[in-house]
This record gives C-alpha cells, sequence and structure tokens, in this order.
C-alpha cells in the first residue's frame, strides 16, 4: 500500500498536463479534463492538473490516474442505481464514453457543514445565513457537524475561468433551465447514489461528506451520470475514526481530497484571484500521496502507478499514429 516518495518526486517533472490528440475529434478543454467528440463518442483524457477556486494552479502527480480510475470503480458500483456513459478505460488516463447531452445545473449534494471557499455552506452560515439554495439552516450548528439531513444545493455550470453560481430549485424552475419533472427525477437520483456512496464509504472507515454529480440526458432521453462520481475532485471525504477526535480537539478532520492544496493555497493568501503561487513539490508529493491513499482507502485495491511518459501511452493504447 502507498506510493514510494521518491517515485512521487521524479514523477513531478513527467505529469500529464494538456494533450492535443486531434486524431480522436473536436477538442474540448475542461478544468482537469481534455475532451475530444466524434459522433456518439467521447474520448475523456484525465490529466493531471488540479483546480482550486474554480483556477487551474497547477499539477500533481498520478492524479489523473487516480480520478479515472476512482471514477470508473464508481460507475460500475452504481451501475444498478443510474445508467452512466462509461463504455470501457483503454489507458490508466482514458475513459471512452457514449456522448450525451448535459444538464445546465451541478448537483451537489451536502451531508456536513464544512468547506472553505466562498460559496461553501459553513462560510454562508458563519456569517449568519440561514437560508442556503432555498434550504432552512436551524441554529446552533458548529462547524464540520452533520446536517440535520443531507442537502442537494445546486449551482450553475460555469465556462472555464469563470465561477460556478449558487442557486436553487425555485430558481432553476423559474428560469426553466431543466423542467420540474426532470429536476425532481434527477433530485431523487442524487440522493440515493450520495446514500450509496456514503454507506460505501463508512465500510472503507470513511466519511463521504459532500459530492457533486453531473447528469445528462442520453440517446433514449434516460437521465445517466456522466464525467466523474465520488472522486477525491468531485467529493470530500474525512477519516471516520479521526473525525470525533478532531471535533472533540477543535481541529479540520483529516481529508483525503484536494482541499489539502486549496487551504495551502488560502494560506498564501490566494482565493481564486491575481498571480497564482507556485506550488513546491513536497506540497505537489503530499496532495498526490493522498489522492493515491484515498483510491487504496475507497476501493480496497493497491495502486499501481504507471510511469511510463502519458501522451506516449495514450497513442499507443489509443492506436494513434505519429
Amino acid at each position: 500500500m502507498g506510493t514510494d516518495p521518491r517515485l512521487l518526486r521524479d514523477q513531478c517533472a513527467n505529469t500529464l498536463e494538456a494533450t492535443h490528440l486531434d486524431a480522436l475529434g473536436e477538442r474540448e478543454e475542461g478544468k482537469v479534463r481534455d475532451n475530444y467528440v466524434r459522433g456518439d463518442r467521447r474520448t475523456i483524457v484525465v490529466t493531471d492538473r488540479v483546480s482550486c477556486f474554480d483556477v487551474v494552479v497547477g499539477t500533481l502527480p498520478f492524479k489523473g490516474q487516480v480520478l479515472n480510475e476512482i471514477a470508473a470503480f464508481w460507475f460500475d458500483k452504481t451501475a444498478e442505481i443510474s445508467p452512466n456513459h462509461l463504455i470501457e478505460v483503454p489507458d490508466p488516463n482514458v475513459s471512452i464514453v457514449r456522448e450525451c447531452r448535459p444538464l445546465s445545473v451541478e448537483f451537489i449534494m451536502r451531508g456536513y457543514l464544512t468547506g472553505s471557499t466562498s460559496t461553501s455552506i459553513w462560510t454562508a452560515y458563519e456569517r449568519g445565513d440561514r437560508q442556503y439554495c432555498g434550504h432552512a439552516l436551524p441554529e446552533g450548528l458548529r462547524r464540520h457537524e452533520p446536517l440535520p439531513d443531507p442537502l442537494l444545493t445546486p449551482t450553475t455550470k460555469a465556462p472555464r475561468g469563470e465561477h460556478d453560481e449558487l442557486t436553487s430549485r425555485d430558481e432553476i424552475l423559474r428560469q426553466g433551465v431543466v423542467s420540474e419533472a426532470l429536476y425532481d427525477e434527477a433530485a431523487r437520483l442524487t440522493a440515493t447514489l450520495f446514500a450509496e456512496g456514503q454507506r460505501w464509504a463508512a465500510s472503507r472507515g470513511l466519511i463521504l461528506v459532500d459530492t457533486k454529480y453531473e447528469l445528462a440526458l442520453d440517446a433514449e432521453d434516460r437521465l445517466v451520470v456522466i464525467d466523474e462520481i465520488h472522486t477525491p475532485d468531485s467529493s470530500r471525504y474525512w477519516y471516520r475514526d479521526r473525525y470525533e477526535r478532531a471535533m472533540s480537539e477543535g481541529r479540520d478532520p483529516e481529508a483525503l481530497d484536494k482541499e489539502y492544496v486549496r487551504r495551502w493555497l488560502g494560506e498564501q493568501g490566494y482565493r481564486g484571484e491575481g498571480a497564482i503561487p507556485e506550488i513546491p513539490i513536497d506540497v505537489r508529493c503530499e496532495a498526490a500521496r493522498r489522492y493515491i491513499e484515498a483510491f487504496e482507502q475507497i476501493t480496497g485495491r493497491d495502486f499501481a502507478p504507471d510511469t511510463e511518459d502519458p501522451i506516449s501511452r495514450i497513442r499507443r493504447n489509443l492506436g494513434i499514429e505519429g
């Protein structure tokens, strides 16, 4: 279990920062994923880019492989709850999926009163807000406590370089972004997925604190899960056995997600605006170690890092010449 720290340091010079694989189709660049679309198929290359405050701030060794393989694990595990777009995983960093029509909403399920960003539920609660994304919050809650019930707190989907905006069911319906029936179906689906994610996480010694789902309609107008699911990028995980101690000592629970990088950036005074601080190798390696630990803790499998040049390997595995 775990990865040699020396390997992590060496891999910092071999991260997958960007791809230009025009043979795969029309390229669409996201914060972390490079997408290539041809006909009814989409090839998703998960890079090692890390995004905080909706800004790409650098790369982490093996991050793309971790995210791609965790997403594949969860797509398989939740297939009986919801269909998804995954067809195959031909490379550690690549998934081939069915092309779908994404909904213009991100569905965020929150189980705890936590977070550090300007839009987090804790930030809102701390400044005195008792309404959040259309939900009433009771008085007397402490930071990092469980919410009385998990809440669906939707956001708009912003283009790269722009910030997602908090919204609510009523506002989404008022604007006609999706129909009432479709929104309510999505709400039921994400609540079920979140409950299953929390159940599995607890069995693996973790707490699934919150997560983001992206949903779409497939060619048969079925609601399907796309992009990623329950990964350390889209989700917050805490260690279950360390949570109570952290709460009793007034500390933040120990996280297995990119919150470590976000907090480091915050300590440098960066909140998504201005020049991005260069992330030191030690911080990059510790963040990568946490991603790998998340993979092993969630899946119960040893992580097998692939150290081959990622572009050469992807070209070979996908049959791209040149």
